[in-house]
């Protein structure tokens, strides 16, 4: 009898890796005709996605935050729903409430914006503690409770959020912990030249999102990211994930390193890009190339390092540069 702990999932076949990598292509496609000449932003969305985490989009206004949060979502037939943070918004507006229905002399439970396959929250940073702590157990366990009464959210889920510099006016910093439960941060970013003319050819008459046609739905996006989890990932590949996260919990500059919850998220985001390059295997390339979108946002630097001039992303960097891969001198 073969011991529980060897079981192990079959891994991916090759056709099925083939109709992942058709579907991932498609929807970077369709993603760059509306968010033109950020590549790499496009493909960390589907990476997180596929990955069955959530992102943050932080840049300053105007530079298509919401634009791709709201193009990943018509990408996919799914139900999505649209959540404007502001400082008078209620955690009930977020999860949901109990209603008292006169005619049954019952409370009804009336589902909030959460209970959507893809949530999109504008400005998440506008809103007060209070009501982005509404977002906590959903993000991580994907379920609600409202008085006393446990709810499950859809599948798949996942929350798109957006939010200006917290340098900017009327922002509330997310927590540490919320900002843990996002497995990734991007920034935008202004557009090239030569992106924002064609922004200006292509764009300056309608909005893109009009010609935005849904590339796969929610029952394909689940089959995807079943075929993302039998991705194999070695001892040595899953040992140089936590090399990298114990690496920055050491590293001079860092007051806070990744968390346990971090180290996860990289292994997943891991197996999400190897399936996108047809691969049914993690490599230390993979770790690498997600290493600033999904640890940056997670670490604190200390007042040294601020002093110094250091940033996350490229603290990040030289820990990656540090950090020894397995089988390579």
């Amino acid at each position: 009898m073969i011991p529980v702990n060897d079981i192990r999932p079959s891994a991916p076949t090759t056709s099925e890796l083939e109709h992942l990598v058709e579907v991932g292509e498609r929807l970077a496609a369709t993603m760059s005709a509306v968010i033109e000449g950020k590549p790499e932003v496009v493909r960390t969305a589907i990476t997180v996605m596929l990955a069955e985490g959530h992102l943050l989009v932080e840049d300053v206004p105007g530079v298509g935050k919401t634009m791709l949060a709201k193009t990943l979502a018509r990408s996919v037939d799914a139900s999505v729903r649209r959540v404007q943070f502001t400082p008078d918004l209620l955690p009930s507006d977020i999860t949901g409430v109990s209603v008292f229905n006169q005619d049954n002399r019952v409370f009804e439970f009336r589902p909030g914006a959460v209970f959507a396959n893809v949530v999109v929250g504008d400005e998440i940073n506008r809103a007060s503690p209070k009501a982005q702590s509404a977002l906590l157990e959903c993000m991580e366990e994907h379920q609600v409770t409202v008085d006393g009464q446990t709810h499950a959210l859809p599948h798949p889920f996942m929350i798109m959020a957006t939010q200006n510099p917290v340098e900017m006016e009327g922002t509330y910093p997310l927590p540490e912990a919320q900002r843990d439960r996002f497995m990734a941060r991007v920034s935008v970013g202004y557009p090239d030249p030569r992106a924002e003319v064609e922004m200006l050819d292509h764009h300056g008459a309608a909005s893109p999102l009009d010609d935005v046609r849904p590339v796969t739905d929610a029952e394909g996006v689940a089959e995807l990211i079943r075929v993302v989890r039998r991705v194999h990932a070695s001892e040595a590949a899953r040992r140089y994930v936590v090399d990298v996260a114990a690496a920055t919990r050491s590293h001079s500059a860092i007051r806070l390193g990744a968390s346990p919850r971090a180290t996860l998220h990289v292994l997943r985001a891991a197996r999400a890009r190897a399936a996108l390059a047809g691969r049914d295997h993690v490599l230390p390339d993979d770790v690498q190339a997600l290493a600033v979108p999904l640890l940056a946002h997670r670490i604190i630097l200390t007042s040294e390092a601020h002093v110094s001039r250091l940033t996350p992303a490229g603290v990040v960097e030289d820990v990656i540069a540090r950090t020894r891969v397995p089988g390579r001198r």
